[in-house]
């Protein structure tokens, strides 16, 4: 019997979009499948790993969650820090306000964030003073307090390479009462076009895809990868690949895909079980493990094209 995957985990703008949603929010599952982030895996450049799709990156997933579960939200980003702030005051005055990407490394009411580190992250915000912004924070810190200019320079976000600065979303309206399956089917076909290395999104040069991402690396890391190669596996990409892989298993078992689900709980796995010898520095075992995901993805994509 198979028991889903519940407890914490960088679901940043998945659990940012709950909290707007409110009463009617489906669970983090849902949205996460949605948005495509499962569908895949990318070396970025051919150094820097994710396990999402080729040329994916949060925000190419958002309108397809928000049609597909029969919500609206209106989107603004860009422009001056002054008028920024003052758009996301206005905002608040109203309400709760969805904000992101901002770098994480700004966010210094996080231990050990004292400057930037390239990591995007969400926040809803709840109030801003003269000072201070208040926020609920989805790492784990409710009703967190930072001072206005800390907040500034991470919603500026120079660090983040996707996204646009000071980009917030508000006026989230539920159009109609649509079921969580119901949303599952409207929107698996452009969640699921991920999986085949679309053409139509920007990609840094020598960017690689799905199993011959997986090969690259498990080559980069047989040799030795660097200190922040490992920490970024160790300490982000490897938890929230395998959540999310494992909430797509379960989404696409709702929907009677059965041997979808079947291949997404593998990779699930497999993922999952790169972590303990990425921590004790196997090399060898987790370019095993990434050789032996390489193949599943152009299996997966076989099984939902037929």
């Amino acid at each position: 019997m198979h028991i889903p995957y519940v407890g914490s985990g960088p679901y940043c703008y998945s659990n940012s979009f709950a909290m707007l949603m409110g009463e009617h929010a489906p669970p983090t599952a849902v949205i996460e499948t949605l948005t495509g982030g499962p569908f895949g895996m990318q070396l970025l450049a051919g150094k820097l790993p994710f396990f999402d799709p080729y040329g994916w990156d949060p925000s190419e997933g958002f309108d397809n969650v928000l049609s597909s579960l029969g919500w609206t939200s209106t989107v603004t980003s860009g422009g001056e820090a002054a008028d920024a702030l003052a758009r996301l005051r206005e905002a608040v005055a109203k309400g709760p306000v969805w904000v992101g990407p901002v770098e994480m490394g700004h966010l210094h009411h996080q231990p050990g964030m004292t400057g930037p580190i390239g990591a995007d992250h969400y926040v809803v915000v709840l109030a801003v003073d003269d000072d201070t912004v208040l926020m609920h924070d989805p790492q784990g810190f409710p009703y967190a307090t930072l001072p206005l200019a800390d907040f500034m320079t991470a919603w500026a976000k120079e660090t983040v390479a996707y996204g646009d600065p000071y980009t917030l979303r508000t006026d989230f309206a539920r159009l109609g009462e649509v079921g969580e399956v119901e949303a599952l089917r409207a929107g698996l076909a452009t969640a699921t076009s991920w999986l085949h290395l679309r053409d139509d999104v920007p990609v840094p040069p020598g960017t690689l895809g799905n199993g011959e991402a997986a090969e690259a690396l498990a080559v980069v890391w047989a040799a030795g990868p660097d200190e922040g190669l490992r920490g970024h596996l160790e300490h982000f990409a490897i938890r929230v690949g395998a959540r999310r892989l494992d909430d797509a298993a379960t989404c696409l078992a709702r929907l009677d895909l059965a041997e979808a689900s079947s291949i997404l709980r593998e990779q699930a796995r497999l993922v999952g079980a790169l972590q303990y010898p990425a921590v004790k520095r196997d090399d060898d075992a987790v370019a095993a493990g990434l050789r032996e995901l390489a193949p599943t993805y152009d299996r997966l994509r076989a099984v939902l094209s037929s």
